[in-house]
C-alpha cells in the first residue's frame, strides 16, 4: 500500500469520526490505568461495569490498597483472570505509591515497570491519558493493519513500528482508535463488514466479504426465464 492510500483512508476515518477515543469509562489517569489492566482478555464492556462498581469505592492506589487482594477481587471477579489481575494492581498500587508519589508515570519506560503492564498498555495510557501519539497494537488493530495491508506484519510490534512509520503525523495522536473502532465494528474477524466499509475501495485485502445484493441478483438472473 502506498503512502497516497493511507492518507486518503485516515482522512475517510478522521471525517467519520472526528473525536475518536476509547470505550473505557475513566475520570483520571489512574482509573484508565487500571481498566487497561482489567481489560487483557476481556471486552471494554465488561471492565466498564467492573469499574462502575470499584471506582466509586476505591480511585486511587491507596484506596486500592485499603480495599486489600480480597476486597478488591469481590468488585472485579466478573473479569476474566481477576485474581492474578487483582495481585497485580496491588502491587502497581504499591509501586505507584512507593516510587511515583500515587502518579502514573508519564513514560513507556516507567510504565511498562509497572506489575501487569506490558506495551500495550502502556502505549495506550501514553495515547489517551497524556496525547502522546503512540500506537497500541491489540488484537483489531493487528487484523486491520495486516488485512487491509496498512502496515502488514508478523508480530503486533512489527505492525507498530508500520504504522508509525507510514502514517502522516496529522493523523497519529487518533490512529490508534481509529483502527481499534475500525476492527471491532466494521474489519471484525470472522466476516468483516467489506459491502458497508467506508475505506473499501482503498482496502487491499483480496478476499472482501461479498455484496448480499450481488448474490441475489445473480440468482434472480439464474432464475429468470430466457
Amino acid at each position: 500500500m502506498n503512502d497516497t492510500k493511507r492518507r486518503r483512508i485516515f482522512e475517510r476515518l478522521r471525517a467519520a469520526n472526528p473525536a475518536p477515543t476509547t470505550e473505557l469509562v475513566y475520570q483520571s489517569p489512574f482509573e484508565l490505568l487500571i481498566a487497561v489492566i482489567l481489560s487483557a482478555q476481556a471486552t471494554d464492556k465488561g471492565v466498564n461495569q467492573a469499574t462502575a462498581r470499584l471506582f466509586p469505592v476505591a480511585n486511587t492506589p491507596q484506596a486500592i490498597l485499603d480495599l486489600g487482594e480480597e476486597g478488591l477481587k469481590s468488585h472485579i471477579r466478573t473479569i476474566g483472570l481477576f485474581n492474578s489481575k487483582a495481585r497485580n494492581i496491588i502491587k502497581t498500587c504499591e509501586h505507584l505509591l512507593a516510587i511515583h508519589g500515587g502518579e502514573v508515570p508519564r513514560t513507556r519506560e516507567l510504565l511498562e515497570a509497572l506489575p501487569g503492564v506490558g506495551r500495550k498498555t502502556a502505549n495506550v495510557v501514553l495515547n489517551t491519558a497524556f496525547g502522546e501519539p503512540t500506537m497500541a497494537v491489540d488484537t483489531h488493530i493487528f487484523r486491520v493493519g495486516n488485512r487491509t495491508r496498512i502496515a502488514p506484519g508478523a508480530t503486533p510490534l512489527a505492525v507498530e513500528h508500520k504504522l508509525l512509520r507510514h502514517i502522516p503525523r496529522e493523523f497519529l495522536q487518533d490512529a490508534h482508535h481509529w483502527l481499534i473502532l475500525h476492527g471491532r465494528y466494521c474489519c471484525v474477524a470472522r466476516t468483516p463488514k467489506c459491502p458497508t466499509c467506508p475505506i473499501a475501495d482503498l482496502c487491499e485485502f483480496p478476499d472482501k466479504t461479498p455484496a448480499p445484493h450481488a448474490e441475489n441478483g445473480s440468482q434472480k438472473n439464474a432464475n429468470k426465464p430466457e
